[in-house]
Protein backbone atom coordinates (compact mmCIF):
# COMPACT_ATOMS: atom_id res chain seq x y z
CA UNK A 1 0.00 0.00 0.00
CA UNK A 2 0.97 3.46 -0.63
CA UNK A 3 2.85 5.27 2.07
CA UNK A 4 0.67 8.42 3.61
CA UNK A 5 3.17 10.77 2.79
CA UNK A 6 3.74 9.59 -1.27
CA UNK A 7 -0.09 9.82 -1.52
CA UNK A 8 -0.27 12.98 -0.16
CA UNK A 9 2.89 14.02 -2.54
CA UNK A 10 1.15 12.88 -5.80
CA UNK A 11 -1.80 14.46 -4.60
CA UNK A 12 0.53 17.42 -4.67
CA UNK A 13 2.23 16.73 -7.35
CA UNK A 14 -0.82 16.05 -9.46
CA UNK A 15 -2.83 19.70 -8.53
CA UNK A 16 0.39 21.54 -9.40
CA UNK A 17 0.58 19.70 -13.10
CA UNK A 18 -3.19 20.55 -13.36
CA UNK A 19 -2.35 23.93 -12.42
CA UNK A 20 0.77 24.31 -14.87
CA UNK A 21 -1.09 22.39 -17.45
CA UNK A 22 -3.66 24.87 -17.72
CA UNK A 23 -1.18 27.76 -17.73
CA UNK A 24 0.49 25.90 -21.04
CA UNK A 25 -2.84 25.02 -22.55
CA UNK A 26 -4.91 28.21 -21.64
CA UNK A 27 -1.73 30.16 -22.49
CA UNK A 28 -1.06 28.11 -25.79
CA UNK A 29 -4.44 28.02 -27.27
CA UNK A 30 -5.56 31.65 -26.58
CA UNK A 31 -2.19 32.81 -28.16
CA UNK A 32 -3.01 30.25 -30.88
CA UNK A 33 -7.21 31.48 -31.30
CA UNK A 34 -5.59 35.16 -31.48
CA UNK A 35 -3.20 33.76 -34.34
CA UNK A 36 -5.64 31.60 -35.97
CA UNK A 37 -8.16 34.58 -35.80
CA UNK A 38 -5.75 36.87 -37.69
CA UNK A 39 -4.60 34.36 -40.18
CA UNK A 40 -8.41 33.62 -40.93
CA UNK A 41 -8.87 36.91 -42.19
CA UNK A 42 -6.44 37.09 -44.19
CA UNK A 43 -6.21 33.93 -46.14
CA UNK A 44 -9.09 32.38 -47.66
CA UNK A 45 -10.14 28.66 -47.68
CA UNK A 46 -8.52 27.47 -50.18
CA UNK A 47 -5.29 28.04 -48.13
CA UNK A 48 -6.11 26.42 -44.96
CA UNK A 49 -7.30 23.21 -47.25
CA UNK A 50 -4.26 22.79 -48.82
CA UNK A 51 -2.57 22.73 -45.58
CA UNK A 52 -5.41 20.64 -44.23
CA UNK A 53 -4.36 18.18 -47.01
CA UNK A 54 -0.79 18.13 -46.43
CA UNK A 55 -1.60 17.56 -43.09
CA UNK A 56 -3.47 14.52 -43.74
CA UNK A 57 -0.08 12.37 -45.11
CA UNK A 58 2.23 14.56 -42.52
CA UNK A 59 0.19 13.26 -39.59
CA UNK A 60 -0.02 8.98 -41.58
CA UNK A 61 3.57 9.68 -41.44
CA UNK A 62 4.06 11.04 -37.75
CA UNK A 63 2.17 7.84 -36.59
CA UNK A 64 5.68 5.85 -37.47
CA UNK A 65 7.95 8.28 -35.59
CA UNK A 66 7.86 7.64 -31.92
CA UNK A 67 6.48 3.53 -32.39
CA UNK A 68 4.72 4.23 -28.78
CA UNK A 69 8.39 4.44 -27.30
CA UNK A 70 7.59 8.09 -25.33
CA UNK A 71 4.03 6.43 -23.97
CA UNK A 72 6.37 2.91 -22.72
CA UNK A 73 8.65 5.57 -20.94
CA UNK A 74 5.78 7.20 -18.76
CA UNK A 75 4.04 3.82 -18.10
CA UNK A 76 7.44 1.87 -16.63
CA UNK A 77 7.90 1.21 -13.38
CA UNK A 78 11.75 0.36 -13.64
CA UNK A 79 12.66 2.81 -15.66
CA UNK A 80 17.03 2.18 -16.53
CA UNK A 81 19.22 4.94 -18.82
CA UNK A 82 19.84 2.35 -21.55
CA UNK A 83 16.19 2.77 -22.29
CA UNK A 84 16.28 6.69 -22.77
CA UNK A 85 19.26 6.01 -25.20
CA UNK A 86 17.89 3.02 -26.97
CA UNK A 87 14.91 5.44 -27.20
CA UNK A 88 16.53 8.56 -28.23
CA UNK A 89 18.47 7.19 -30.84
CA UNK A 90 15.87 4.68 -32.67
CA UNK A 91 13.31 7.83 -32.55
CA UNK A 92 16.15 10.30 -34.54
CA UNK A 93 16.92 7.20 -37.07
CA UNK A 94 13.12 6.74 -37.08
CA UNK A 95 12.49 10.37 -38.11
CA UNK A 96 15.39 11.08 -40.39
CA UNK A 97 14.09 8.06 -42.58
CA UNK A 98 10.81 9.26 -42.61
CA UNK A 99 11.82 12.70 -43.62
CA UNK A 100 13.65 11.23 -46.87
CA UNK A 101 10.86 9.31 -47.51
CA UNK A 102 8.24 12.33 -47.37
CA UNK A 103 10.46 14.87 -49.73
CA UNK A 104 10.57 11.21 -52.42
CA UNK A 105 6.85 11.02 -52.38
CA UNK A 106 5.55 14.39 -52.37
CA UNK A 107 5.23 14.48 -56.02
CA UNK A 108 2.88 11.61 -55.68
CA UNK A 109 0.79 12.73 -53.05
CA UNK A 110 0.29 16.02 -55.06
CA UNK A 111 -0.42 14.63 -57.53
CA UNK A 112 -2.98 12.09 -55.94
CA UNK A 113 -5.10 15.52 -54.58
CA UNK A 114 -4.66 16.99 -58.38
CA UNK A 115 -2.95 19.99 -56.18
CA UNK A 116 0.51 20.47 -57.86
CA UNK A 117 1.85 22.81 -55.00
CA UNK A 118 1.71 20.63 -52.02
CA UNK A 119 5.01 19.24 -53.18
CA UNK A 120 6.58 21.78 -52.00
CA UNK A 121 4.80 22.13 -48.76
CA UNK A 122 5.05 18.27 -47.99
CA UNK A 123 9.17 18.34 -48.07
CA UNK A 124 9.24 21.50 -46.14
CA UNK A 125 6.75 19.93 -43.60
CA UNK A 126 9.03 16.84 -43.63
CA UNK A 127 11.65 18.80 -41.76
CA UNK A 128 9.02 18.52 -39.07
CA UNK A 129 9.99 14.76 -37.93
CA UNK A 130 13.85 15.49 -37.82
CA UNK A 131 12.63 17.83 -35.09
CA UNK A 132 9.96 15.35 -33.40
CA UNK A 133 13.06 12.95 -33.12
CA UNK A 134 15.09 15.01 -31.29
CA UNK A 135 12.22 15.89 -28.87
CA UNK A 136 10.01 13.41 -27.93
CA UNK A 137 12.17 11.46 -25.03
CA UNK A 138 12.83 14.55 -23.11
CA UNK A 139 9.30 15.71 -23.44
CA UNK A 140 8.37 11.76 -21.82
CA UNK A 141 10.68 11.81 -18.80
CA UNK A 142 9.28 15.26 -17.97
CA UNK A 143 5.29 14.30 -18.50
CA UNK A 144 6.40 11.31 -16.21
CA UNK A 145 8.06 13.28 -13.91
CA UNK A 146 4.75 15.48 -13.51
CA UNK A 147 7.10 18.63 -14.61
CA UNK A 148 4.66 20.38 -16.23
CA UNK A 149 5.90 23.74 -15.60
CA UNK A 150 8.81 22.91 -17.94
CA UNK A 151 6.74 21.88 -20.34
CA UNK A 152 4.98 24.74 -19.97
CA UNK A 153 7.50 27.11 -20.63
CA UNK A 154 8.89 25.40 -23.31
CA UNK A 155 5.16 25.24 -25.32
CA UNK A 156 4.34 29.18 -24.60
CA UNK A 157 7.38 29.83 -26.12
CA UNK A 158 7.28 28.30 -29.20
CA UNK A 159 3.84 29.40 -29.94
CA UNK A 160 4.51 32.91 -29.24
CA UNK A 161 7.36 32.67 -31.60
CA UNK A 162 5.76 31.14 -34.14
CA UNK A 163 2.84 32.58 -33.79
CA UNK A 164 4.30 35.82 -35.00
CA UNK A 165 6.40 34.52 -37.77
CA UNK A 166 2.85 33.17 -39.02
CA UNK A 167 1.62 36.78 -38.98
CA UNK A 168 4.22 38.42 -40.38
CA UNK A 169 4.34 36.73 -43.36
CA UNK A 170 0.67 36.26 -44.10
CA UNK A 171 1.13 40.76 -43.67
CA UNK A 172 3.95 40.70 -46.20
CA UNK A 173 1.46 38.31 -49.12
CA UNK A 174 3.20 34.93 -48.18
CA UNK A 175 -0.56 33.23 -48.32
CA UNK A 176 -0.02 29.45 -47.70
CA UNK A 177 3.74 29.39 -46.50
CA UNK A 178 3.00 31.46 -43.63
CA UNK A 179 0.90 28.62 -42.54
CA UNK A 180 4.29 26.34 -43.07
CA UNK A 181 6.50 29.03 -41.94
CA UNK A 182 4.42 28.92 -38.49
CA UNK A 183 4.60 25.22 -37.89
CA UNK A 184 7.98 24.72 -38.71
CA UNK A 185 9.25 27.57 -36.66
CA UNK A 186 7.04 26.29 -33.78
CA UNK A 187 8.15 22.60 -33.87
CA UNK A 188 12.21 24.22 -34.24
CA UNK A 189 11.70 25.95 -31.38
CA UNK A 190 10.09 23.64 -29.53
CA UNK A 191 13.28 21.76 -29.50
CA UNK A 192 15.61 24.53 -28.57
CA UNK A 193 13.19 24.89 -25.45
CA UNK A 194 13.04 21.45 -24.37
CA UNK A 195 16.69 20.84 -24.37
CA UNK A 196 16.71 23.80 -22.43
CA UNK A 197 14.74 22.77 -19.82
CA UNK A 198 15.39 19.13 -19.66
CA UNK A 199 18.78 18.30 -17.88
CA UNK A 200 18.66 14.77 -19.23
CA UNK A 201 21.16 14.57 -22.68
CA UNK A 202 21.26 11.17 -24.17
CA UNK A 203 24.59 8.71 -23.71
CA UNK A 204 25.43 6.14 -26.73
CA UNK A 205 24.09 2.96 -24.63
CA UNK A 206 21.67 1.63 -27.08
CA UNK A 207 20.46 -2.03 -26.35
CA UNK A 208 18.26 -4.60 -28.28
CA UNK A 209 16.93 -5.46 -24.89
CA UNK A 210 15.91 -2.21 -24.08
CA UNK A 211 14.37 -1.73 -27.26
CA UNK A 212 12.48 -4.43 -26.91
CA UNK A 213 11.48 -4.15 -23.00
CA UNK A 214 9.57 -0.77 -24.63
CA UNK A 215 8.57 -1.63 -28.32
CA UNK A 216 6.72 -4.55 -26.75
CA UNK A 217 4.75 -1.60 -24.86
CA UNK A 218 4.80 0.63 -27.68
CA UNK A 219 3.58 -1.26 -30.55
CA UNK A 220 -0.25 -1.02 -29.05
CA UNK A 221 0.46 2.60 -28.83
CA UNK A 222 1.84 2.31 -32.26
CA UNK A 223 -1.31 0.39 -33.49
CA UNK A 224 -3.13 2.97 -31.36
CA UNK A 225 -1.79 5.88 -33.01
CA UNK A 226 -2.15 4.11 -36.46
CA UNK A 227 -5.68 3.79 -36.02
CA UNK A 228 -6.54 6.90 -34.65
CA UNK A 229 -5.45 8.61 -38.25
CA UNK A 230 -7.52 7.21 -39.89
CA UNK A 231 -10.53 7.88 -37.37
CA UNK A 232 -8.91 11.40 -37.14
CA UNK A 233 -8.11 12.17 -40.58
CA UNK A 234 -10.31 10.28 -43.21
CA UNK A 235 -12.76 12.72 -42.91
CA UNK A 236 -10.14 15.37 -44.48
CA UNK A 237 -8.90 13.04 -46.92
CA UNK A 238 -12.23 12.01 -48.22
CA UNK A 239 -13.25 15.60 -48.61
CA UNK A 240 -10.15 17.04 -50.16
CA UNK A 241 -10.21 14.25 -52.54
CA UNK A 242 -13.60 14.35 -53.52
CA UNK A 243 -14.81 17.57 -52.42
CA UNK A 244 -11.36 20.16 -53.26
CA UNK A 245 -9.13 22.44 -51.12
CA UNK A 246 -12.21 25.08 -50.87
CA UNK A 247 -14.64 23.03 -49.00
CA UNK A 248 -11.87 21.14 -46.94
CA UNK A 249 -10.74 25.02 -46.24
CA UNK A 250 -13.77 25.10 -44.99
CA UNK A 251 -14.79 22.21 -42.98
CA UNK A 252 -10.91 22.32 -41.55
CA UNK A 253 -11.43 25.56 -39.98
CA UNK A 254 -14.30 24.63 -38.33
CA UNK A 255 -12.53 21.79 -37.04
CA UNK A 256 -9.67 23.78 -36.21
CA UNK A 257 -12.09 25.78 -33.37
CA UNK A 258 -13.56 22.19 -31.99
CA UNK A 259 -10.14 21.16 -31.73
CA UNK A 260 -8.97 24.48 -30.06
CA UNK A 261 -11.77 24.55 -27.54
CA UNK A 262 -11.59 20.86 -26.87
CA UNK A 263 -7.66 21.13 -26.03
CA UNK A 264 -8.34 24.37 -24.04
CA UNK A 265 -10.74 22.66 -21.79
CA UNK A 266 -9.99 19.23 -21.72
CA UNK A 267 -6.30 18.44 -22.99
CA UNK A 268 -5.32 20.96 -19.20
CA UNK A 269 -6.44 17.36 -17.20
CA UNK A 270 -5.51 14.76 -20.16
CA UNK A 271 -1.79 15.64 -19.88
CA UNK A 272 -1.66 14.64 -16.16
CA UNK A 273 -3.99 11.89 -16.37
CA UNK A 274 -1.33 9.13 -17.54
CA UNK A 275 1.27 9.87 -15.54
CA UNK A 276 -1.07 9.99 -12.48
CA UNK A 277 -3.56 7.15 -13.19
CA UNK A 278 0.08 4.81 -14.00
CA UNK A 279 1.40 5.39 -10.47
CA UNK A 280 -2.19 4.35 -9.03
CA UNK A 281 -2.34 1.18 -10.89
CA UNK A 282 -1.66 -0.77 -7.73
CA UNK A 283 -4.40 1.15 -5.85
CA UNK A 284 -7.65 0.26 -8.38
CA UNK A 285 -10.22 2.19 -5.63
CA UNK A 286 -8.24 5.57 -5.71
CA UNK A 287 -7.89 4.99 -9.45
CA UNK A 288 -11.56 4.74 -9.57
CA UNK A 289 -11.57 7.55 -7.20
CA UNK A 290 -8.95 9.68 -9.25
CA UNK A 291 -11.32 9.16 -12.67
CA UNK A 292 -14.66 9.65 -11.13
CA UNK A 293 -13.05 13.39 -10.44
CA UNK A 294 -11.73 14.48 -13.57
CA UNK A 295 -14.55 13.51 -15.33
CA UNK A 296 -16.69 15.77 -13.22
CA UNK A 297 -14.40 18.33 -13.08
CA UNK A 298 -14.39 18.12 -16.95
CA UNK A 299 -17.88 18.21 -17.26
CA UNK A 300 -18.17 21.35 -15.14
CA UNK A 301 -16.52 23.18 -18.16
CA UNK A 302 -17.52 21.11 -21.14
CA UNK A 303 -20.64 20.92 -21.18
CA UNK A 304 -21.27 24.64 -21.03
CA UNK A 305 -18.25 25.82 -23.91
CA UNK A 306 -19.57 23.18 -26.22
CA UNK A 307 -23.42 23.33 -26.19
CA UNK A 308 -22.67 27.23 -25.66
CA UNK A 309 -20.70 27.36 -28.65
CA UNK A 310 -23.05 25.67 -30.68
CA UNK A 311 -26.45 27.84 -30.12
CA UNK A 312 -23.89 30.99 -30.49
CA UNK A 313 -21.55 29.68 -34.00
CA UNK A 314 -23.36 31.61 -36.32
CA UNK A 315 -22.30 35.17 -33.95
CA UNK A 316 -18.77 33.38 -33.32
CA UNK A 317 -18.18 32.87 -36.76
CA UNK A 318 -19.11 36.00 -37.64
CA UNK A 319 -17.76 38.05 -35.28
CA UNK A 320 -14.28 36.43 -35.14
CA UNK A 321 -13.51 35.62 -38.84
CA UNK A 322 -15.73 37.49 -41.07
CA UNK A 323 -18.61 36.52 -43.60
CA UNK A 324 -16.09 34.59 -45.89
CA UNK A 325 -16.60 31.83 -43.54
CA UNK A 326 -20.04 31.54 -43.62
CA UNK A 327 -20.07 27.95 -44.74
CA UNK A 328 -18.45 26.91 -41.46
CA UNK A 329 -21.36 27.74 -39.40
CA UNK A 330 -23.22 24.78 -39.80
CA UNK A 331 -20.12 22.54 -39.94
CA UNK A 332 -18.97 24.19 -36.13
CA UNK A 333 -22.78 24.07 -34.34
CA UNK A 334 -22.92 20.09 -35.42
CA UNK A 335 -19.04 19.26 -34.21
CA UNK A 336 -19.48 21.22 -31.20
CA UNK A 337 -22.18 18.55 -29.59
CA UNK A 338 -18.81 15.85 -30.00
CA UNK A 339 -17.31 17.78 -27.53
CA UNK A 340 -19.68 16.68 -24.99
CA UNK A 341 -19.12 13.04 -25.60
CA UNK A 342 -14.82 13.94 -24.85
CA UNK A 343 -15.29 15.02 -21.12
CA UNK A 344 -15.14 11.60 -20.18
CA UNK A 345 -13.95 9.66 -23.37
CA UNK A 346 -10.69 11.38 -23.38
CA UNK A 347 -9.88 9.98 -20.38
CA UNK A 348 -10.47 6.51 -22.04
CA UNK A 349 -6.97 5.73 -23.34
CA UNK A 350 -5.25 7.78 -20.08
CA UNK A 351 -6.63 4.85 -17.89
CA UNK A 352 -6.80 1.36 -19.75
CA UNK A 353 -3.11 2.25 -20.82
CA UNK A 354 -1.95 3.14 -16.95
CA UNK A 355 -2.95 -0.04 -15.79
CA UNK A 356 -1.26 -1.95 -18.78
CA UNK A 357 -4.71 -3.19 -21.44
CA UNK A 358 -3.05 -1.02 -24.10
CA UNK A 359 -4.75 -4.06 -26.63
CA UNK A 360 -8.27 -3.02 -24.93
CA UNK A 361 -7.34 0.48 -26.41
CA UNK A 362 -6.31 -1.00 -29.59
CA UNK A 363 -9.46 -2.70 -29.87
CA UNK A 364 -12.00 0.10 -29.55
CA UNK A 365 -9.64 2.69 -31.90
CA UNK A 366 -9.95 -0.34 -34.20
CA UNK A 367 -13.51 -0.06 -33.99
CA UNK A 368 -13.51 3.60 -33.85
CA UNK A 369 -11.65 4.01 -37.10
CA UNK A 370 -13.36 1.87 -38.95
CA UNK A 371 -16.64 3.28 -38.24
CA UNK A 372 -15.43 6.59 -38.79
CA UNK A 373 -14.25 5.74 -42.02
CA UNK A 374 -17.75 4.09 -43.54
CA UNK A 375 -19.52 6.95 -42.21
CA UNK A 376 -17.22 9.34 -43.61
CA UNK A 377 -17.41 7.28 -46.96
CA UNK A 378 -21.15 7.34 -47.27
CA UNK A 379 -21.20 10.69 -46.09
CA UNK A 380 -19.51 12.60 -48.30
CA UNK A 381 -21.20 12.90 -51.44
CA UNK A 382 -23.70 14.94 -49.53
CA UNK A 383 -20.95 17.48 -49.10
CA UNK A 384 -19.36 18.82 -45.68
CA UNK A 385 -22.61 19.18 -43.14
CA UNK A 386 -23.24 15.54 -43.30
CA UNK A 387 -19.59 14.55 -43.01
CA UNK A 388 -20.15 16.38 -39.96
CA UNK A 389 -23.52 14.62 -38.64
CA UNK A 390 -21.81 11.78 -39.41
CA UNK A 391 -19.02 11.68 -37.12
CA UNK A 392 -21.39 13.02 -34.37
CA UNK A 393 -24.03 10.47 -34.62
CA UNK A 394 -21.35 7.72 -34.62
CA UNK A 395 -20.05 8.83 -31.52
CA UNK A 396 -23.02 8.86 -29.64
CA UNK A 397 -24.21 5.49 -31.67
CA UNK A 398 -21.32 4.28 -29.94
CA UNK A 399 -20.92 5.51 -26.75
CA UNK A 400 -21.93 2.19 -24.25
CA UNK A 401 -18.86 0.55 -25.62
CA UNK A 402 -16.23 2.14 -24.24
CA UNK A 403 -18.23 2.67 -21.14
CA UNK A 404 -18.95 -1.19 -21.33
CA UNK A 405 -14.87 -1.40 -21.56
CA UNK A 406 -14.51 0.55 -18.49
CA UNK A 407 -16.90 -1.79 -16.31
CA UNK A 408 -14.89 -4.89 -17.39
CA UNK A 409 -11.38 -3.65 -17.07
CA UNK A 410 -11.57 -0.85 -14.09
CA UNK A 411 -14.93 -2.15 -12.72
CA UNK A 412 -16.25 1.23 -12.70
CA UNK A 413 -20.03 2.04 -11.04
CA UNK A 414 -22.13 2.69 -14.29
CA UNK A 415 -24.16 4.79 -11.86
CA UNK A 416 -21.41 6.79 -10.11
CA UNK A 417 -20.12 7.38 -13.64
CA UNK A 418 -23.84 8.90 -14.81
CA UNK A 419 -23.97 10.91 -12.17
CA UNK A 420 -20.60 12.87 -12.83
CA UNK A 421 -22.65 14.29 -15.76
CA UNK A 422 -25.39 15.56 -14.70
CA UNK A 423 -25.10 18.22 -12.83
CA UNK A 424 -22.92 19.92 -15.90
CA UNK A 425 -26.13 18.49 -18.07
CA UNK A 426 -29.00 20.33 -16.25
CA UNK A 427 -26.87 23.39 -16.07
CA UNK A 428 -26.01 23.21 -19.73
CA UNK A 429 -29.91 23.00 -20.61
CA UNK A 430 -30.74 26.29 -18.08
CA UNK A 431 -28.13 27.99 -19.56
CA UNK A 432 -28.91 27.56 -23.45
CA UNK A 433 -33.06 28.53 -22.41
CA UNK A 434 -31.18 31.96 -21.03
CA UNK A 435 -28.58 32.22 -24.31
CA UNK A 436 -32.17 31.90 -26.94
CA UNK A 437 -34.03 33.79 -24.32
CA UNK A 438 -31.24 36.64 -25.15
CA UNK A 439 -31.00 36.19 -28.70
CA UNK A 440 -34.43 36.49 -28.63
CA UNK A 441 -34.97 39.85 -26.87
CA UNK A 442 -31.65 41.74 -27.86
CA UNK A 443 -31.19 40.04 -31.78
CA UNK A 444 -32.90 43.03 -33.48
CA UNK A 445 -31.57 45.25 -30.70
CA UNK A 446 -27.87 45.17 -30.52
CA UNK A 447 -24.58 44.85 -32.92
CA UNK A 448 -23.81 41.32 -33.13
CA UNK A 449 -20.32 41.89 -31.58
CA UNK A 450 -22.51 42.96 -28.20
CA UNK A 451 -25.16 40.17 -28.76
CA UNK A 452 -22.35 37.39 -28.55
CA UNK A 453 -20.90 39.18 -25.50
CA UNK A 454 -23.70 39.67 -23.46
CA UNK A 455 -25.08 36.03 -24.33
CA UNK A 456 -21.53 34.45 -23.47
CA UNK A 457 -22.14 36.96 -20.13
CA UNK A 458 -25.29 35.81 -19.03
CA UNK A 459 -25.10 32.23 -19.80
CA UNK A 460 -21.72 32.01 -17.87
CA UNK A 461 -23.78 33.67 -14.87
CA UNK A 462 -26.89 31.35 -14.92
CA UNK A 463 -24.74 28.51 -15.67
CA UNK A 464 -22.34 29.51 -12.51
CA UNK A 465 -25.23 29.70 -10.18
CA UNK A 466 -27.12 26.90 -11.26
CA UNK A 467 -24.61 24.64 -10.58
CA UNK A 468 -23.49 26.44 -7.05
CA UNK A 469 -27.60 25.82 -6.62
CA UNK A 470 -27.83 21.98 -7.51
CA UNK A 471 -24.23 20.63 -6.71
CA UNK A 472 -22.72 23.53 -3.89
CA UNK A 473 -20.11 20.32 -2.99
CA UNK A 474 -18.69 20.03 -6.81
CA UNK A 475 -18.79 24.17 -6.77
CA UNK A 476 -16.30 24.30 -3.65
CA UNK A 477 -14.17 21.17 -4.23
CA UNK A 478 -13.64 23.29 -7.75
CA UNK A 479 -12.87 26.67 -5.83
CA UNK A 480 -10.44 24.29 -3.01
CA UNK A 481 -8.55 23.01 -6.38
CA UNK A 482 -7.35 26.11 -7.22
CA UNK A 483 -6.83 27.79 -3.96
CA UNK A 484 -4.70 24.48 -2.79
CA UNK A 485 -2.60 25.44 -6.27
CA UNK A 486 -2.04 28.92 -4.47
CA UNK A 487 1.67 29.66 -2.76
CA UNK A 488 1.03 29.61 0.89
CA UNK A 489 1.96 32.61 3.09
CA UNK A 490 4.34 32.79 5.84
Amino acid sequence: MEPPQESANLRQKAVKGVIWSAVESWGRQAISFGVFFILARLLGPETFGLIALAGVFIAFVQVFLDQGLGTAIIQRKELESEHLDTAFWTNLATSTLLATLTVACAGFVANLFKEPQLTPILRLLSFNFVFGGLSSVQQAILQRNLAFKALAKRSLIAVIVSGAIGVVMAFLGFGVWSLVGQQLSSNLTQVFALWWVSDWRPGLKVSAKHFKELFAYGINVLGINLLNFFSLYSDNFLIGYFLGSVALGYYAVAYRILTIVSQLMISVLQKIAMPVFSRLQQEPEKMRQAFYSAIRLTSLFVFPVFIGMSILAPELIIVAFGKQWLPSIPVIRILSLAGILYAGFYYNGPILMAVGKPSWHLRLSLLQAVANVICFFVAVRWGIVAVAASYVTRGYVMSPVPVWVLCKVIHIDLATYIRQYLAPFVGSLIMVAAILGTKYLLGDVVYLNMLLAISIVIGAIVYSITIFAIAPKTFWQLINIFRSALPKST
